[in-house]
Parts: structure tokens; sequence; C-alpha cells
């Protein structure tokens, strides 16, 4: 098992942020704004579900990352942390995810 985490694809998209978009992939998504991050987010996201439908194991270990970058660059663009993510993760295991679900609805 590989020692790279979450946490090291979160700092490397926050590094990656301040370098050139010369040399840097992720400030040039960052340099096209929001919409075309979290478009590519989508993308992304679609490709992992066609590969999981598809029963495309290696695919969807591929997609999976790519949904994982991608949705770092959004946040990372929104100025949202993986703390503030894990944090609301945290508080939805107080209750059920039914409970959950259903107080959203009503919310």
């Amino acid at each position: 098992m590989s020692g790279f985490t979450i946490r090291d694809l979160e700092k490397r998209v926050r590094d990656r942020a301040r370098q050139s978009a010369d040399v840097s992939y992720t400030r040039k998504l960052l340099d096209r704004g929001v919409d075309h991050c979290a478009k590519k987010l989508g993308e992304e996201a679609v490709e992992a579900a066609i590969a999981a439908v598809a029963e495309d194991r290696e695919g969807l270990v591929r997609e999976a990352a790519d949904v994982l970058y991608h949705l770092l660059v959004v946040l990372h663009v929104r100025g949202i942390s993986l703390d503030e993510v894990e944090a609301e993760l945290a508080a939805r295991t107080r209750q059920s995810g039914l409970e959950e679900k259903a107080a959203r609805k009503s919310s």
C-alpha cells in the first residue's frame, strides 16, 4: 500500500496552485475559473460512474483518483479545506445516513 494520502494530495494542490501555469496543470485549471474546475470534476465523476457500471476495476481506480484530485481543486478554488469536509462527515456520524438525509430534505 502506498504511503501517499489524500492529505498529501491536498498539499500538492496547494503547492501547485502557487506555481506558474507553464509548469502546473493545477494552476492552469485554477486560472480558467471555478466553472471550468467544476466542469472537470463533473466529467471525471461521470467517467468514474461509467467505469463502475462497466465493472472496469482498473478504470474505476484511475477515475476515482481523478475525481479526488479535481474535487480538491474545486475545494481549493472555493477556499474549503479537507478539514472542513471531514468535520462535516464527523458531524454526520452522530445519526444514521437515512436520518441525516431526511433532515436535509426538511431544511
